[in-house]
């Protein structure tokens, strides 16, 4: 479906940063702002799925083999 343009580094510490930034909606319930930590869901999303729309926009690639297709 979509060019894969994350490398497996890049890949795994999207998911990581991204599911750290959707476990602080649980850990301070009192903030007003909680609602921000789902924000973590874009690195998480991307991460997982091995597509970046970013790095589309820009031409860029993390691959090692110049993102080609999985």
């Amino acid at each position: 479906m979509f060019e894969t343009n994350v490398g497996l580094l890049d890949r795994i510490v999207r998911v990581i940063v991204g599911l750290a930034l959707i476990s602080g909606f649980w850990l301070v319930p009192e903030a007003a702002w909680r609602w921000a930590f789902w924000l973590g869901a874009i690195p998480a999303l991307s991460g997982a799925l091995g597509w970046c729309p970013a790095y589309r926009l820009l031409g860029w690639s993390t691959r090692d083999d110049g993102g080609a297709r999985a």
